[in-house]
């Protein structure tokens, strides 16, 4: 089985692809990101279905890389008997998606092979196949049918279709796989050479819009790519990852579905995307928000699927083994029936930052911050489940507390700074409050630092973020030693751990362990430079660069142990991480908010 850093990303802004180096795409959901998957070798073996194209008995590719500023992924192999390169890449979306694959031809003769063995359902289904005309076959099961065009000859090999052919020089053999309806009639295949110059001008023409002239402009280049591969264009969600079940332990338990929007997630989303001049996402975002959340407060949810629906049941798939044994693999996320209070905070401050940064005003978001903040005046002294959803018993987590804070601090900030209508004078009562509160109680006094939760013997990498959101300014002495704090209990070789999960009677309530979480370790990046310390956030952001496998893309922990990345891929809050780190060192406000900290009352 490859590697989880062995996987590139092809997407189409509505579902994607993983293919690794040796060629084979071992994880797509069609027609969208939480679709069941029709090849799901990544988390099985070949049964779950899978499609490679590579020369006969070759291993790896030699090499590969992205077509400049684009998702279009070219993976070369250069042979004894000539060099060949198979282009990967889904175009943006039309009515139906499409995977298209090009073997070109480099220098002289190569003998390549490719199979396709889609299995529906997460591989539980295999579709009965039959050719429709001289250059194309079908595959159906239940309601999914795919159609590979081709001029290549493909026949049936064991459950599965196959191919031998040959490229020389110049050649440039197409195929195209193509989702639909099984009850709508096969669609018209596109021609693939204009899908190629399409698609890498859509790329092309999204990235000039990019407003950053800082320091390593690549690799902030390749993670806004990867985040915008990671929204879902018809309705402006945003998606947490592409994966579900890749594990936070090899062997483990911890796998879990993120092919979900997390309001939280999204809103981090959201601070790299407007951070670099990216402002359409954020007004898309704003309106799948209000379609959303839309009814009685109350009933704010964490996380929604890509429509905005509410219902994510989460199952067990007992006949897939788990990427390398790690069961159970999971779909859909019992986390979204928490109580996480730290979202009204993300959701008001997304808000709040799409207003600063130019979403044009809508009365309507207006009112939802109102009706948010109203719920959570009654709300924000109780106990949670923090942000990273444990499933133990609920607490008072500080940074559960400190984002009710930003609640008030945002919902304040917009009637002063733009007229608007709104009890401030009472906000800034219970602002005030809470802010005592957590000083109070989430403070150890004896250790210098911040806690998980009121009385915890636990640290929490969240509580890095307390002077980014502005709650304490960066040069308040708490700070500093709380900096310090994290970074000696929960630092492994320089990385983050975001908390320890055996602490406090094992918080989280969940058995085994994790590795170092990247957003985490990015975090201390933003909180160095915060603090003075920028020669040392310099070398930990290079270190952290080191990590990103040879395209660019992050999972969303690494491994200090083994050298791995682990958990699902790619993983937008990584890739904020890295934007934002990028941001301030280059000299940007520091802020994981965009909101420049100042001393609140005490």
């Amino acid at each position: 089985m490859a590697l989880i850093e062995d996987y590139a990303l092809l997407g189409d802004l509505q579902t994607a692809a993983l293919v690794g180096r040796d060629g084979s795409i071992d994880w797509l959901c069609l027609p969208r990101f939480d679709s069941p998957a029709c090849f799901a070798k990544i988390l099985h073996d070949e049964d779950a279905g899978f499609w490679r194209i590579a020369p006969t008995g070759a291993g790896d590719c030699t090499s590969r890389r992205y077509r400049g500023d684009t998702l279009v992924l070219e993976s070369e192999w250069v042979t004894d008997t000539g060099t060949v390169r198979v282009i990967d890449f889904m175009p943006p979306r039309g009515k139906e998606p499409d995977l298209v694959r090009i073997v070109e031809g480099v220098s002289g003769t190569v003998e390549m092979d490719t199979q396709l063995q889609a299995r529906f359902d997460y591989g539980h289904i295999v579709p009965w196949v039959r050719r429709t005309t001289p250059d194309q076959i079908l595959l159906v099961a239940g309601p999914d049918a795919l159609s590979l065009t081709t001029p290549v000859e493909i026949v049936g090999q064991d459950q599965a279709s196959g191919a031998r052919f040959t490229v020389t020089e110049g050649d440039r053999v197409p195929f195209v796989l193509a989702h639909f309806p099984s009850h709508l009639p096969t669609p018209r295949s596109i021609d693939a050479e204009l899908a190629l110059a399409g698609t890498v001008d859509y790329w092309h023409t999204w990235v000039s819009q990019l407003a950053y002239d800082g320091e390593w402009r690549d690799a902030v280049t390749r993670s806004l790519i990867t985040l915008k591969a990671l929204t879902y264009a018809p309705t402006g969600g945003i998606v947490a990852a592409a994966t579900t079940s890749l594990p936070e332990e090899l062997g483990g338990s911890r796998n879990w579905d993120y092919r979900y929007c997390w309001l939280r997630d999204t809103t981090f989303t959201l601070q790299a995307l407007l951070g670099t001049g990216f402002v359409a996402e954020a007004t898309a975002w704003r309106d799948w928000l209000l379609r959303a959340v839309a009814g009685d407060p109350a009933d704010l949810q964490i996380m929604y699927d890509l429509h905005g629906a509410r219902r994510i049941p989460e199952l067990e798939l007992d006949w897939l083994d788990g990427y390398e044994g790690s069961k159970p693999v999971r779909i859909g996320n019992g986390a979204a029936g928490q109580l996480q209070l730290d979202v009204w905070g993300e959701v008001l401050d997304g808000l709040h930052q799409g207003r600063t940064a130019g979403v044009p005003f809508d009365e309507n978001a207006w009112q939802l911050m109102k009706a948010l903040i109203a719920h959570l005046e009654d709300r924000w002294r109780d106990p949670d489940n923090g942000l990273w959803e444990v499933r133990g018993a609920q607490q008072h987590f500080v940074h559960s507390k400190v984002m009710c804070w930003v609640a008030f601090d945002r919902a304040i900030d917009m009637v002063e700074r733009y007229g608007l209508d709104g009890p401030a004078d009472r906000w800034r009562a219970i602002r005030d409050e809470i802010h005592a509160q957590v000083c109070e109680h989430g403070y150890d006094t004896e250790r210098q630092t911040f806690t998980q939760f009121y009385g915890s013997e636990g640290l929490d990498a969240a509580l890095l973020l307390i002077p980014a959101v502005g709650f304490l300014p960066w040069d308040d002495p708490r700070v500093a030693s709380t900096v310090d704090a994290v970074q000696a209990e929960l630092g492994r070789d320089g990385f983050v751990l975001r908390y320890h999960t055996h602490a406090d009677n094992r918080v989280d309530g969940l058995p085994g362990a994790e590795g170092t979480f990247l957003i985490c370790t990015y975090w201390l990046v933003d909180a160095l430079v915060g603090i003075g310390r920028v020669e040392e956030a310099r070398a930990l952001f290079e270190k952290l660069l080191a990590v990103r496998n040879d395209l660019g893309l992050l999972s969303e922990e690494y491994d200090t142990v083994t050298g791995r990345l682990l958990g699902n891929v790619p993983q937008a809050f990584s890739h904020v991480g890295l934007v934002n780190a990028a941001r301030h060192l280059s000299g940007d406000a520091i802020g994981a908010t965009g909101r420049t900290p100042r001393l609140p009352a005490r």
